[in-house]
């Protein structure tokens, strides 16, 4: 037995974690935890991000998940895990593998029948993982010495495999103790594979449903994105030829440089021409679309589901049946084999397909508005970007925009959190490759909420260009309901960078007034690769692009129904 290797619990956790592919985590430091820290600290290859507090810490992996598939967040008991626990919630709900680690008390406090601190100061010391058990795939609470490698082991694996956050909690007089060194273990993990009669028998009827179709068309959703069939997605529209469009969160998950696509799906606000092709399909294809109100704009998308196929991440039906135990990536290139060239709908749209019209370019000395903004925004996006959307109306200016191929787009659509981007930013900043540039566009109210982590993105000398658009207030609960609430103070936006900086970071914060303001400030941030670059775009109250209001009366109108 002495000749077996040993480390710390807190070493074997930071090892898996490299494992696994991780290469930074984020905390915000707490007595539960200290110890913890520091053998993490003491793994090679793993870096600690530290942020302003444990909610912007959840966002930032949030972001660093979405980015490169795997991200931790380590805090403190209960203070820190119920600040947390919001961001994790919202990476459920957008299907991200985050690691939630908590410190936890002392192993031998619940036997004592000891009250401790960090606590509402009953007894019961199991009140952490049970407020996480719904926004979590699984809980792990690593109480006794002899669970830790097996519990990390499956926490970390359920993780990955169950594409959503896990609940790690680690007794904090364990964590410095000595377990076994890590065994080989396989990442990434191998994917599900299909029931084989169960495959057979749905791609056999989903290809009938698609030849004996006149007018076919596919609808991209973000289920896609879990399920790592996007190659699969591409074989089926090679392979049928049909009209595809994406639903607005999966933006970005098919390219939009492919000849078949015809835009977003969002019913009434859809791209122009996109709802006409979709809903008049006679053989609707859905591939991980989830319908919620907001990506239904209130109920109101046509969707046809007595006669669509609907291929979810393990499981597809049709009129035909639930096919079980079906992946989509399996069914996908399957069934691409088996399908007729079907362009109807393609063909169709191009029918009626408008030219573009020029775009209006405001002159130098014009006040800045919404589409000017928008305009100069689109000039400055190349394969190279990843575009992060804050609730609101940023993300119709986001699905105005073109993305070439190589781009990628984010938005928290399921939850829906406002104030997530700015730790997000962070996140995806610190996952992405060096030649990456991050552009955020976050609303005045939003950003009021997180703002603290611009400090961290100026300490780790990441770059992201964040438009701030100043409106006075909450623009997207202005055009669901209005009222006094949706006013907020005006903050000197840019003016916080230098706040920030404190006299030793490299943030520039600029302040535009006109056109001709922003495109000097946007060749600025362009070249400033020292730290993030934040320009304040002040715009009109009422200045929001008419898809919100659109969206916003149908959304309005379905949260009021009796």
């Amino acid at each position: 037995m002495n000749d077996i290797k040993q480390v710390t619990v807190g070493s074997y956790l930071g090892q898996r974690l490299v494992e696994a592919g991780l290469r930074d985590f984020f905390t915000v430091p707490g007595d539960f935890t200290l110890v913890l820290l520091d053998q993490l600290l003491a793994t090679p290859g793993l870096r600690m991000i530290s942020c302003c507090n444990e909610l912007n810490a959840g966002y930032a992996a949030d972001g660093y998940a979405r980015t490169s598939g795997f991200s931790a967040a380590v805090v403190t008991y209960t203070v820190g895990g119920l600040s947390l626990i919001n961001a994790v919630a919202g990476a459920y709900g957008d299907d991200l593998s985050l690691l939630a680690v908590s410190g936890g008390p002392n192993s031998n406090d619940a036997h004592d029948h000891h009250r401790i601190h960090h606590t509402i100061g009953e007894l019961d010391l199991y009140q952490a993982e049970r407020c996480y058990a719904p926004v979590v795939a699984a809980v792990f609470n690593i109480r006794h010495l002899e669970d830790a490698a097996r519990m990390i082991d499956e926490a970390i694996v359920t993780c990955l495999t169950k594409k959503k956050p896990v609940y790690l909690e680690i007794a904090c007089n364990l964590t410095g103790l000595n377990i076994p060194a890590p065994t080989s273990m396989l990442f990434p993990i191998p994917a599900s594979k299909s029931n084989p009669a169960a495959l057979a028998a749905a791609v056999e009827a989903a290809a009938k449903c698609i030849n004996n179709a006149v007018k076919p068309a596919l609808v991209v959703g973000v289920k896609v994105r879990p399920a790592q069939a996007g190659d699969a997605v591409l074989a089926l529209v090679n392979a049928v030829g049909a009209a595809v469009a994406t639903t607005p969160d999966a933006k970005g998950i098919f390219s939009e440089d492919h000849p078949n696509f015809i835009g977003t799906y969002w019913s009434e606000v859809s791209s122009p021409d996109c709802s006409e092709i979709i809903e008049s399909s006679d053989c609707q294809v859905l591939l991980g679309v989830q319908q919620t109100d907001y990506t239904t704009t209130g109920w109101t998308a046509l969707y046809k589901m007595d006669s669509a196929i609907n291929i979810g991440i393990d499981q597809v039906s049709m009129p035909e049946g639930v096919f079980s135990q079906v992946y989509m990536a399996d069914f996908l290139n399957a069934l691409a084999t088996k399908v007729s060239k079907k362009d109807a709908s393609m063909i169709e749209w191009q029918r009626y397909k408008e030219p573009i019209a020029p775009e209006m370019i405001a002159a130098p000395t014009d006040v800045l508005n919404l589409r000017e903004l928008r305009r100069q925004i689109q000039g400055i996006i190349n394969p190279e970007t990843s575009l992060i959307l804050e609730t609101g109306d940023s993300w119709f200016n986001g699905q105005a925009m073109h993305l070439p191929k190589g781009a990628s787009y984010h938005v928290q659509m399921q939850y829906g959190s406002i104030g997530w981007s700015t730790g997000a930013t962070l996140g995806v900043a610190l996952a992405s490759k060096l030649d990456t540039r991050v552009i955020s566009l976050i609303g005045d109210g939003s950003f009021q909420m997180t703002a603290q982590e611009l400090s961290t993105m100026i300490r780790y000398q990441v770059n992201p260009i964040i438009f701030l658009m100043n409106n006075g207030g909450y623009t997207i609960e202005v055009e669901l309901h209005d009222g006094p609430y949706n006013k907020i103070k005006n903050w000197d936006y840019a003016g916080l960078m230098n706040m920030f900086n404190a006299g030793e970071g490299k943030g520039l914060g600029i302040k535009v007034k006109t056109a001709g303001d922003l495109s000097a400030a946007i060749s600025q941030a362009i070249t400033h690769k020292a730290g993030p670059v934040l320009i304040e775009c002040p715009l009109s109250r009422d200045d929001c692009s008419k898809e919100l209001a659109e969206w916003g009366s149908h959304v309005a109108k379905a949260n009021a129904r009796v």
